[in-house]
């Protein structure tokens, strides 16, 4: 017999654990996700406990006074089906308050999202493969002293800002690094190292030609050799220059919204990531 489960705040000792949950399941995290994950909003990740085990994780992060995203919801298989998962997913929603929350679902459970009150507003493409790296003269790591310009940046494109998030994001590891394109910047992106390959977001880029040059400058810098592009479909010319690229889709999510939906720009190229938008 199973005993009720208990839900409460995750430390950032047992993120980790999460995100090696997220690893069996396939999403493929990157090997420095936690410290930057857990400085968005330290209160906003939670566990669901039976017996004193933990079995289930979630993570609902407030991003600002209007805005929460969801994330890295995930049950241990021999535990679904018994309504610990969802009834961690009510207690951990209640952390968002009124904000507005937005998540990336796998499309098979957007119509379980759609009963919680989300509407679906679009779709992320993973374009993921092999892309020569090429460095460029304008292009230069970021500065700490720019990092809340450019999550401004990065704000004003996605539609909200993610102040905690991005600058602690933007700080440069030995994993994860940064590039900017020009002294009065164009445009920035991230690449990171995950359990397999380089993931890059996020990119924000005036033009293709820009993204282009941020892609391969980043993969440069990264020495990296396969990357995953995470792509919104409002961004299609990105979409097409991956598939001419040769790169292919290898996993998609349902972006969807509860309350307002944020308008996205056209200088966003990639997202984030999945878990925290």
């Amino acid at each position: 017999m199973t005993s009720d489960p208990v839900f409460r705040t995750m430390t950032a000792e047992e993120l980790p654990l999460a995100l090696d949950w997220a690893a069996a399941e396939g999403w493929n995290p990157g090997l420095e996700d936690a410290a930057a994950f857990y400085a968005a909003d330290p209160d906003g990740f939670f566990v669901a406990e039976v017996g004193g085990t933990p079995v289930a994780a979630i993570s609902v992060v407030n991003h600002g006074k209007d805005v929460a995203f969801l994330g890295l919801y995930l049950c241990l298989p021999e535990f679904r089906g018994k309504g610990i998962g969802y009834g961690l997913w009510q207690h951990a929603l209640r952390h968002a308050g009124e904000r507005f929350v937005g998540l990336d679902g796998v499309p098979d459970q957007q119509e379980n999202y759609c009963k919680s009150g989300f509407v679906l507003t679009g779709q992320t493409y993973r374009f993921q493969g092999g892309l020569e790296g090429r460095s460029a003269h304008d292009l230069r790591p970021a500065l700490p002293a720019e990092h809340l310009a450019l999550t401004q940046m990065e704000g004003a494109a996605h539609g909200y800002a993610k102040p905690a998030f991005l600058q602690a994001w933007l700080t440069e590891t030995a994993t994860r690094k940064t590039r900017v394109l020009g002294e009065e910047p164009r445009g920035f992106a991230t690449i990171r190292a995950c359990r397999s390959g380089h993931k890059i977001g996020p990119m924000i880029a005036k033009t293709l030609g820009d993204a282009e040059t941020l892609i391969r400058g980043v993969i440069h810098a990264a020495e990296a050799r396969d990357v995953m592009i995470d792509v919104p479909d409002s961004c299609a010319p990105l979409m097409q220059f991956c598939e001419t690229q040769g790169l292919t889709v290898s996993f998609n999510t349902a972006r969807m919204y509860r309350g307002v939906v944020p308008q996205t720009g056209p200088h966003l190229r990639t997202i984030a990531t999945m878990e925290l938008g």
